[in-house]
């Protein structure tokens, strides 16, 4: 296992050995990632990137998640719950994040926000949040269930509401992202 993956773990599990990894490959979230990573470290027309490739497709159906190998995702990845998760491969997504069922990461494709956005550390997406458009969400963010955002938010923030409306609050994320991955 990769430093990457062991910090996707270590989200999971409060710590990384190699007692606990066999076990956390029955954790749904955590197998998703544990493929999606191995995809993205193998070139697509290599056997092991074949492999890992035709994997991580059968777990996108049966786990209802759409993140392409491609796609830029920082370290500590948590998915919590399962289930029609959709990411944009132009999406970038920083350390320590935490995605819910139903979150939608997208691309606008006309307008001044035509693009996709870019999250940055320590940012939680709760239940059923759409984040689309060339935009920039701050560090330690929090997008509450529902949330519309297409617009920038900055740190420290909690986005509330559809459309979305920004509450500014010290540690937003206390008590949702548990388990951060630090770096060595």
């Amino acid at each position: 296992m990769n430093d990457i993956q062991l910090s996707d773990l270590k989200r999971y599990k409060g710590e990384y050995n190699e007692s606990i990894r066999l076990s956390s490959l029955l954790i749904p979230g955590f197998r998703y990632t544990y493929l999606l990573r191995l995809a993205s470290i193998y070139n697509k027309k290599s056997i092991k990137g074949v492999i890992y490739r035709f994997l991580l497709r059968k777990y996108s159906i049966k786990y209802g998640i759409q993140i392409y190998p491609s796609t830029k995702i920082g370290k500590g990845l948590y998915i919590g719950h399962w289930g029609t998760i959709i990411i944009n491969h132009h999406a970038e997504i920083g350390e320590n994040c935490n995605l819910s069922s139903g979150v939608t990461i997208g691309q606008t494709n006309r307008g001044e926000k035509q693009g996709c956005p870019t999250i940055g550390n320590k940012v939680w997406i709760g239940t059923n949040a759409v984040i689309v458009g060339k935009i920039n969400i701050g560090n330690n963010v929090m997008i509450a269930p529902n949330g519309f955002v297409n617009f920038d938010v900055p740190d420290n923030s909690i986005v509330v509401g559809n459309p979305g409306n920004i509450i500014r609050k010290e540690n937003p994320t206390k008590g949702y992202i548990e388990n951060i991955y630090e770096k060595q």
